[in-house]
């Protein structure tokens, strides 16, 4: 346990039986968890700032959303040099090093959260910092795939992926419970509003430790590390992590590679975020979105590239995707399906909250007012969880259904589905946000975005399928990282503009807006992949 792995012949059945498969099996029982918490300290934003209104923090509501998008586009900015720690730094180093930094952000935000005089920056800068969470996913996915012989990757990385997002749903059921007890001591605060649990309402005037949303997660990092420490394995063959240095090399390597990426998102952010009280200093230009992105991206690629030596030469190697078309059309595709699942997973509580938790009447002035408790609105953290919970569960269905059906085809339906439910949940907002009583229009609204959700997770199986079919063995795998890196965007995109558009006064138009990315997305499916004369037939 623990030690360096050479000659990791596991196509060979017999070395697979007799040794490689418990190794294997330990990797993947230790990685799970790690993920499942990375994914946790990335997206529990979401919860936190949720509980920040039930609290009266001080914020505005469309500043609190700037909490979820900056740690979504760091996490997916992270993602890029994630990609290539691996075979840089090793297995076994990488994993236990990345899960062991998720304690800062967790710490952080514990410490922070005890102080209601904390400044929004402060809270900023945590989001920022917690991005790493984000970035875990594709060296995790990496890390797993060298454990397993070909004919079990699918079982082995859908184990990892599928249960690693269950981070997502853990995390809103686990956080409002924590939240009940003083675990770990600290002062307690009285929530203003009312708040909840998966298991039911919690009234305004109630005792509530929301320090404990970041602490709790300490429970769980600090035994990962040392586990995985002691139990987990680099793979030292020249296919996997050939010249790896000393475990402390290694995290410098990694260390400098997340610079990287910290450097080239905290540009994006100075770039996009308004100047606002309180908060990180930006440039006040609030440059659009859709151009600060694609700056983010080229330069954490062009920054990777630059690094000096063995680093540089790998990643040329692995940058031969971009000029493969199918890589172009997937990464939109994955978009549409796994973006929108992250995307709305971090906002769906929040949004709840705003949209369902105020009553909205015209003032004197006949403006609309959004301030006004809603004393039968419902708590957005009993139903929160449920979206990403359908979402992660039937992912496999929709790598079954593709293996049985054709991934575009499945990838087809679900475009379709995913444009009729997001017209209707825009339309509920949209009558709920002009409404003195938006509570009477929440079930239809839950109801259409848990269709939407299912739809994402099918989404997420059927595409897997696709690129598994459309590249060869030495693309798929850079192809796979630089989609779930683009996709995971929809962590940051979708807060964010469902913050503008709340500021705005019309939360509506982003899901309008999300409805029309998808018709885009039909088009392109259909373009390359079903039409009479398509580059791959339905793969």
């Amino acid at each position: 346990m623990g030690q360096d792995l050479r000659n990791w012949n596991i196509e060979d059945e017999g070395y697979w039986a007799s040794t490689g498969k418990a190794i294997a099996t330990r990797n993947l029982w230790i990685s799970i968890p790690s993920l499942l918490c990375g994914f946790a300290v990335w997206l529990y934003w979401g919860i936190i700032t949720v509980q920040m209104v039930n609290l009266d923090f001080g914020f505005a509501k469309s500043d609190l959303f700037t909490l979820g998008a900056i740690a979504g586009l760091t996490g997916a900015t992270l993602r890029i040099p994630s990609t290539f720690f691996i075979r840089i730094a090793g297995g076994r180093n990488t994993i236990v090093f990345t899960t062991a930094l998720l304690m800062i952000p967790a710490i952080g935000a514990g410490l922070a959260l005890q102080d209601p005089d904390t400044p929004l920056w402060y809270f900023q800068l945590l989001a920022f910092l917690s991005g790493i969470g984000g970035g875990n996913f594709s060296s995790s996915m990496s890390n797993i795939s060298f454990f397993y012989p070909k004919k079990i990757q699918g079982y082995a990385l859908g184990m990892n992926a599928g249960l690693g997002n269950f981070g997502v749903t853990t995390m809103q059921i686990l956080i409002p419970l924590a939240m009940t007890m003083g675990i770990f001591g600290g002062e307690s605060r009285t929530l203003v509003n009312t708040s909840g649990t998966l298991i039911g309402k919690i009234p305004a005037g109630t005792e509530t430790y929301i320090q404990n949303a970041g602490l709790i997660w300490l429970v769980f990092l600090i035994p990962l590390a040392v586990i995985g420490w002691f139990g987990m394995n680099n793979i030292r063959d020249e296919h996997v992590s050939p010249n790896i240095p000393n475990p402390l090399g290694a995290f410098a390597t990694i260390t400098g590679m997340l610079m990287i990426g910290f450097i080239t998102a905290a540009f994006g952010l100075w770039l996009l975020l308004p100047t606002v009280d309180g908060g990180l200093p930006t440039s006040g230009f609030g440059v659009s979105k859709w151009i600060v992105l694609p700056i983010v991206i080229a330069a954490t690629v062009l920054g990777l590239k630059m690094i000096p030596g063995a680093v540089g030469q790998n990643l040329s190697r692995q940058y031969k995707i971009f000029g493969n078309k199918h890589t172009w059309a997937m990464t939109v595709i994955y978009t549409m399906t796994f973006g929108s699942f992250i995307g709305y997973s971090a906002a769906l509580a929040l949004t709840i909250k705003v949209v369902f938790g105020f009553t909205h009447v015209a003032g004197a002035d006949g403006v609309m007012m959004h301030d006004a408790v809603n004393p039968n609105g419902p708590s957005a953290l009993m139903f929160a969880w449920m979206g990403p919970f359908i979402g992660a569960l039937i992912r496999p269905i929709g790598g079954m259904m593709a293996d049985r059906l054709g991934g575009a085809r499945v990838t087809q339906w679900i475009s379709i589905v995913m444009v009729g439910s997001a017209l209707g949940v825009a339309y509920f907002i949209q009558q709920a946000y002009a409404s003195a009583t938006p509570e009477q229009y929440f079930y239809p609204f839950l109801g259409l975005f848990l269709i939407l959700f299912a739809a994402t997770g099918i989404g997420n199986g059927s595409t897997f399928r696709t690129i598994a079919m459309v590249f060869n063995k030495e693309q798929a795998g850079p192809a796979l990282g630089w989609t779930a890196a683009v996709a995971a965007y929809g962590a940051f995109i979708i807060p964010k503009v469902f913050g503008e558009q709340l500021k705005a006064g019309h939360p509506e138009y982003a899901l309008y807006g999300f409805a029309i990315f998808y018709a885009v997305c039909i088009a392109i499916n259909w373009w390359f992949y079903l039409r009479p004369g398509a580059y791959v037939k339905n793969p």
